[in-house]
């Protein structure tokens, strides 16, 4: 009677709905579901929990326990961890079932990024031999040019030697020396293509104009007019801009999610409108320690550059999955600390399942573990579910755990001990809500494979038993830390 009460005062603090009628109609009341589950039911026969081998065909009084007879329904199958709704009900609740299905998802992340020079496109430009710079042309760090564009005018003493001696050996008719003047104009670090415009023009040419091997930006520019260069000194540094490339941070929990070859979408303020499309290029490998970031490295083309670096984009990083699992998201009830589905069975049997959730996308959720493809979910009114099933005791499958049909679901308890001996447990326990059976003091026997070291009598503890040809068995046990 006590739990009774309870019930109905829970069911009471329920939210209220209007049905078309117009009338307000408590969710899934105890007496109508009850009524409802219990109608147009085949009863097989009566029995007492305690002695489930004796079987009565009228209900009534145990005669070997103080409780009523419990009734065995011809389509219950010993599962007790589901309940049954009249479809009627389901119908008038506005209750909507989704089937979990696998499809491909697609992961979407919002991120930042700025524009950088590619450094893969750089030219260094380097004084061949030691000499004095005759000339600087007008060109400044920041400036873009051309290929070919000239940069300076250096005078190489060293050339003008290699170069005399080469002309003086032409006319010898010694083409083994000739070969060995050649080869030290190379040696002296003249370039291949002003030898050969020597070899044509017959003329001595010490002075060297140092251009650019590529079109880009000047990065650096360490050259003036009267300095002497040594072979090897740095004359300017060329950042190429047929490329640029676009880093992006991304929070580091995000990362795991990132690979070479993802999409990507880039806009930028200054092309409202426009979108620009590349791939990631790298995932870099050193975190940021004050903003937890990675960086990304997404490679964008330039022909008509028009990218700056320095400017910033807004990124969208694009990944598709293949073959998962997915169910609404409106169909997930989360407590806090776990996740769970109302699964719809045949029959008008509805069972909680406790699911592990993964990526959500388009108002789906995708499912690591707890469903399978082709199982249906409630997608709307399942909170009534839960409720209902919270009140009638019911718990939720958890992950790994036996399918209905493998194993039928334990009738659990609170209890204190008042004897042990021989294999049996005397407990004083609460009422078994899943079979209807009231609290009160009784002898249970106790399941080869259920522990019972260190209790003792006066220990409050939680169990689990299961229905058998001798009564009802101990199946599993469990201290608890409060005492009765």
């Amino acid at each position: 009677m006590i739990f009774r009460l309870k019930r109905l005062a829970l069911l009471i603090s329920l939210p209220v709905l209007i049905n078309t009628t117009g009338f307000v109609a408590l969710p899934l009341m105890a007496g109508s579901v009850q009524a409802a589950e219990e109608k147009d039911k085949e009863v097989l026969y009566w029995y007492d929990p305690m002695y489930p081998q004796q079987r009565f065909d009228e209900p009534g009084p145990s005669p070997f326990m103080d409780m009523d007879l419990v009734p065995r329904y011809a389509d219950e199958g010993g599962d007790s961890a589901s309940m049954t709704i009249d479809s009627s009900i389901m119908q008038n609740l506005g209750m909507r079932l989704a089937t979990a299905t696998r499809e491909s998802i697609s992961q979407s992340l919002n991120a930042v990024g700025a524009l950088t020079f590619d450094e893969r496109d750089v030219a260094i430009v380097q004084a061949r031999s030691g000499g004095f710079v005759e000339r600087v042309y007008e060109h400044a760090p920041e400036d873009v040019i051309e290929q070919g564009a000239p940069l300076a005018d250096l005078f190489v003493p060293e050339w003008a030697a290699a170069q005399e001696e080469y002309l003086a050996l032409r006319g010898a008719g010694q083409p083994q020396l000739l070969s060995a003047a050649r080869q030290r104009l190379r040696l002296a670090g003249m370039p291949s293509d002003l030898i050969a415009q020597f070899e044509r023009s017959g003329k001595a040419r010490p002075v060297w104009t140092v251009t650019s091997p590529i079109g880009g930006v000047i990065q650096s520019l360490d050259v003036r007019e009267g300095m002497i260069m040594s072979a090897g000194a740095p004359l300017a540094r060329i950042n190429g801009l047929d490329s640029v490339w676009l880093e992006i941070a991304v929070p580091e929990a995000q990362v795991a999610h990132l690979a070479q070859g993802q999409t990507v979408t880039a806009r930028l303020p200054a092309f409202a409108g426009e979108t620009l499309e590349g791939t990631i290029q790298a995932v870099l490998p050193q975190a940021n320690l004050d903003s937890r970031t990675v960086r990304v490295r997404v490679e964008l083309p330039n022909p008509h550059q028009r990218l700056r670096p320095g400017m910033t984009a807004e990124v969208t990083l694009s990944r598709d999955i293949d073959d998962a699992l997915v169910i609404p998201t409106e169909a997930v009830i989360r407590t806090g600390r776990r996740a769970l589905v109302m699964v719809a069975e045949e029959g008008g049997r509805y069972r909680p399942v406790v699911i592990r959730t993964g990526r959500e996308y388009n108002d789906k959720t995708e499912v690591l573990e707890g469903l399978k493809a082709g199982q249906q979910v409630v997608a709307s009114g399942q909170f009534l579910l839960d409720s209902e099933a919270s009140l009638r005791g019911l718990t939720a499958q958890e992950l790994g755990a036996a399918q209905p049909d493998a194993e039928p679901a334990l009738h659990e308890a609170e209890g204190t001990v008042v004897s042990l001996e021989d294999g049996m447990v005397g407990l004083s326990h609460g009422p078994f809500k899943t079979l209807n059976m009231p609290g009160m003091t009784m002898s249970f026997a106790v399941a080869s494979d259920a522990p019972l070291e260190g209790l003792e009598e006066g220990d409050r503890v939680r169990v689990g038993v299961s229905e058998s040809d001798e009564g009802l068995v101990i199946k599993r046990i469990e201290k608890l830390g409060g005492q009765p």
